[in-house]
C-alpha cells in the first residue's frame, strides 16, 4: 500500500514528506495520542515484499533501540499497519551537514564541535558492536543543541565481549552476502569498495573524510584517500 499525505498509520497522521530513497521514505507525522510531531520511516511499496529488505529494516529499529546517546536520533516506536512497516523516530528540526556544506567550509571551531559529537556517537555504537557503514554528511543532522547521527539501516551488529577494543570489532556477513556493497561510494573505505566485511575502522575512514570536507569545503578524492 502506498503512503499518502493525510493517511494514518495506526496513531500516526502523515503530514508531509521529509525525504525518500531506494530503501526508505521518511515523513513528518502527528502522533495523535501524545499530540506531538515525530518522524516516521516506512519501507517503499516496491521493496516491501522483499524479505531481506524487511529484515534489514527491522534490524535498523533494533539497532536504534539499543542506542541511547544525545547525538544519535532515538527511536520511539515500531509497527505495521495494513502491510506498511514503519519506524517512529524523533522529529529533528535543522539541516543536514550535506546541506550546510553546499555553502562552503565550516569555521574551525564549529567543525571541531561537530566532529567531536559525531565521534562520540560512533564510539557509543562501536562499544555496542554496531558499525554504521554509511557515514556521510547527509546522515548528520545539525540542530541548535548539536549534531545527531541518522540512518542505521545499513548497520551491522556483532555481540561485544567483556573487553572490546576498537580494532576488535569486525562484523560478520550475517544479513549481507559476501561481496555485497552497501554505503555511499564517496565515503566508502577500501574494504567496502571490495565488498569485504566492515568493522569500526570503516566508519573511522568515512569520519576522516567528513572532517576533511568540513574544514576544506571540498571532498577528498578517492585517490587521495587511498594514499592515506
Amino acid at each position: 500500500m502506498a503512503v499518502t499525505i493525510g493517511q494514518r498509520l495506526s496513531a500516526y497522521e502523515i503530514t508531509s514528506l521529509l525525504g525518500k530513497g531506494g530503501m526508505g521514505e521518511v515523513y513528518k507525522v502527528r502522533d495523535t495520542r501524545l499530540n506531538r510531531f515525530v518522524a516516521i520511516k516506512v519501507l517503499p511499496e516496491h521493496v516491501s515484499k522483499n524479505d531481506e529488505v524487511k529484515q534489514r529494516f527491522e534490524r535498523e529499529a533494533q539497532t536504534l533501540a539499543s542506542l541511547s546517546h544525545p547525538h544519535i536520533c532515538p527511536i520511539f516506536d515500531v509497527g505495521q499497519h495494513e502491510g506498511v512497516n514503519y519506524i517512529v523516530m524523533e522529529f529533528l528540526e535543522g539541516q543536514t551537514l550535506a546541506n550546510r556544506l553546499e555553502r562552503g567550509p565550516l569555521p574551525l571551531d564549529q567543525a571541531l564541535k561537530i566532529a567531536v559529537e559525531i565521534a562520540d556517537a560512533l564510539d557509543k555504537a562501536h562499544q555496542q558492536g554496531i558499525v554504521h557503514r554509511d557515514l556521510k554528511p547527509g546522515n548528520v543532522m545539525l540542530m541548535k543543541l548539536g549534531a545527531k547521527l541518522l540512518d542505521f539501516g545499513p548497520a551491522k551488529l556483532k555481540p561485544v565481549g567483556p573487553s572490546p577494543t576498537l580494532s576488535a570489532l569486525p562484523t560478520r556477513a550475517d544479513m549481507t552476502a559476501q561481496g555485497t556493497i552497501l554505503g555511499t561510494l564517496q565515503y566508502m573505505a577500501p574494504e567496502q569498495l571490495e565488498g569485504r566485511d566492515a568493522d569500526a575502522r570503516t566508519d573511522i575512514f568515512a569520519f576522516g573524510e567528513i572532517v576533511y570536507e568540513m574544514v576544506t569545503g571540498r571532498r577528498v578524492s578517492k585517490a587521495e584517500a587511498m594514499r592515506v
